[in-house]
C-alpha cells in the first residue's frame, strides 16, 4: 500500500496528546511537592480562587516554599534532559539529508511515549516525584519536541516547491498545533477534576501510540534513496553518522557567499534570541497563576492555555494577511516580537483573573517570526541541505528553549517572594535582543533567494551532459 505524503496528521496528533498533559505536568508536581512539604491536602475547590479560602501568613508561606520548589524541580528537569537532547537532535535531523525524515519523526515519538508511561507511572503508583526527572532524561536520549519539529520542518521543505508555499505551509503547521493543542488543554481541567491525573496520561498515551502506527506505517518517506545506494562490501566503507552529521553542518555554510553566511547567522541569532525570551516567560506563567493573589483552579488553568494557544491561528491568519498584501516578511517579524513584548509587560502587572486573561490578547501575533524565520532560512540554503539546516534550527531552538526555562524558573524562584512578575518584564527586556539583529538584517538587505536559485541552476546545467555549452556559459556569468 502506497504511503501518504502528509505530516501534518502527525504533528495535529503529537500536538493533542503532548497538551493534553502539559498543562498538568506542573501542576501535578506542584500537588505532590504541596502534600510533602505541608504533610497537608493541596487546598482544590470548585471556586475560581483557592486564595480566599485562607489567607492567613503560614499559607503564604507555604505558597512561597511549594513555588520555590516547583521552579527547582523544573531547573533540574532542564538540566539533566536537555544535553542528550540537543546531540540526538543534530544527529538525526542532519542524518535524515542521507536516511530520509522518518527517523527524525519516528524516534521522538517514541520518546515521548516513554516518558508519557513513566509519569502514568508514578501517578498511578505514588511513586517518588522525582523519578520524572530521570524519565524526562531517558525519553531525551530519543530527542525531543525539538527533534520532531525539525524533522517535520525538513520534510515540509522537501515537499514545497517556492519560497511562498514554504512560508504559508509552515505557518499551517503553527496553525494546526495551535488549533489542537487548543482543544487538549480546554479539557484537561475538566478531566482532571472528572478523573483524576491518571486517565489524562493514560489518553495521552494512546494518542501517541497511534501517531507512532501512522508515521512508520502510512507516512511516506520523503527523501529518496538514490539506486545505486546499496552497500557495496568491497568498497570504502561509509562514514559514520557523526561524520556525515558534521560534513552536513560544514557544508551548510562552506558552499555558500560570505553575505548569504552572514544573513544566515543573523536569522539564526534572532530566531534564537526572539525564542529564549519568548519561551522563557511562558515557562513561569502556569506558576505565576497558581500563586497568589490569583491562586487559579485547574479548570481556569485549562481556560488560560487554551486561550494561549489561539495565537497559533491567529499567527496564521496574520502571516496568511501579510503574505497576500505583499507586506515585507520584516515588518510581519518585528509586529510579532512587539506583539510579545506588550504581552510579556501586561502579565508582569495582572493581580486578577480578568487581566491575566486579557494577557493574551496583546500576545495574538506572537508566533508569526518562526513560521517566516524558517521560511527566509531555507530560501537561503539549497534543497540538499535542508536537514543540515533544520538540525541547526531545531539544535539552537531547543537549546534556547531549555536553558530560558531553566533560567526564567530559577529567576522566579528567587524573585517570588517580592515581585512574580519580575520575570515576565525581564522577557520584555530581552526581545531588544533580536530587534536590534533584526535591524542588521534589514541593513544588510540582500536576496538571498535568487542567488541559490542561480547557484542551483548552474549545478544541474553542469551535471547535465545533454545541455549546451552556450547554455552553460550564460549561467556561469
Amino acid at each position: 500500500m502506497r504511503g501518504l505524503f502528509f505530516v501534518e496528521p502527525v504533528i495535529a496528533l503529537y500536538a493533542f496528546a503532548s497538551f493534553l498533559i502539559y498543562p498538568l505536568l506542573q501542576q501535578y508536581v506542584y500537588r505532590r511537592l504541596w502534600q510533602d512539604l505541608t504533610n497537608t491536602t493541596y487546598p482544590a475547590y470548585d471556586n475560581t480562587s483557592v486564595c480566599v479560602t485562607n489567607t492567613s501568613s503560614n499559607h503564604t508561606n507555604h505558597h512561597n516554599e511549594v513555588q520555590r520548589q516547583a521552579s527547582l524541580f523544573s531547573l533540574y528537569t532542564e538540566l539533566f534532559s536537555t544535553p542528550p537532547s540537543l546531540v540526538v537532535t543534530l544527529l538525526l535531523v542532519a542524518y535524515s539529508d542521507q536516511r530520509g525524515r522518518k527517523i527524525a519523526i519516528v524516534l521522538p515519538l517514541v520518546g515521548s511515549l516513554v516518558f508519557t508511561l513513566s509519569f502514568l507511572a508514578v501517578s498511578f503508583f505514588e511513586l517518588d516525584v522525582y523519578l520524572l526527572i530521570g524519565a524526562s532524561l531517558a525519553s531525551s536520549l530519543f530527542g525531543g519536541i525539538g527533534t520532531f519539529l525539525g524533522g517535520c520542518f525538513a520534510y515540509i521543505a522537501d515537499m514545497c516547491e517556492n519560497g511562498k508555499q514554504k512560508t504559508l505551509r509552515m505557518a499551517g503547521v503553527d496553525m494546526v498545533i495551535g488549533l489542537l493543542s487548543g482543544v487538549a488543554s480546554l479539557l484537561t481541567g475538566y478531566f482532571l477534576q472528572a478523573a483524576g491525573f491518571n486517565w489524562p496520561f493514560l489518553t495521552s498515551a494512546i494518542c501517541q501510540f497511534l501517531t507512532l502506527l501512522y508515521a512508520l506505517f502510512v507516512l511516506e518517506e520523503s527523501v529518496k534513496k538514490p539506486p545505486g545506494d546499496a552497500i557495496d562490501l568491497n568498497g570504502p566503507p561509509r562514514p559514520s553518522a557523526i561524520k556525515q552529521m558534521f560534513f552536513g553542518m560544514h557544508q551548510l555554510f562552506a558552499g555558500a557567499s560570505g553575505r548569504s553566511n552572514a544573513l544566515l547567522v543573523l536569522l539564526l541569532l534572532v530566531f534564537t534570541t526572539f525564542s529564549f525570551a519568548h519561551v522563557g516567560g511562558l515557562s513561569v506563567i502556569t506558576l505565576y497563576e497558581l500563586n497568589e493573589p490569583l491562586c487559579w483552579s485547574e479548570i481556569l488553568i485549562g481556560y488560560g492555555t487554551a486561550l494561549s494557544t489561539t495565537v497559533f491561528l491567529t499567527s496564521f491568519l496574520g502571516v496568511s494577511a501579510f503574505t497576500f498584501c505583499g507586506a515585507p516578511q520584516l515588518l510581519t517579524i518585528l509586529v510579532g516580537i512587539l506583539s510579545v513584548v506588550s504581552g510579556m509587560i501586561l502579565a508582569s502587572f495582572a493581580k486578577t483573573t480578568v487581566l491575566m486573561f486579557l494577557v493574551r490578547v496583546p500576545m495574538l501575533l506572537a508566533i508569526m517570526p518562526f513560521p517566516i524565520l524558517r521560511s527566509m532560512m531555507s530560501k537561503i540554503v539549497s534543497n540538499s541541505k535542508q536537514g543540515a539546516l533544520f538540525a541547526c534550527v531545531a539544535f539552537l531552538d531547543n537549546l534556547s528553549n531549555s536553558v530560558s526555562s531553566a533560567v526564567f524558573n530559577a529567576i522566579y524562584g528567587i524573585t517570588v517572594a517580592w515581585y512574580p512578575g519580575f520575570s515576565f518584564l525581564l522577557a520584555a527586556g530581552l526581545c531588544l535582543i533580536p530587534l536590534v539583529l533584526l535591524a542588521a538584517v534589514g541593513l544588510l538587505g540582500v536576496d538571498v533567494a535568487t542567488e541559490v536559485e542561480e547557484s542551483e541552476g548552474l549545478l544541474s546545467a553542469e551535471d547535465d551532459p545533454d545541455a549546451d555549452e552556450d547554455d552553460k556559459s550564460v549561467l556561469r556569468t
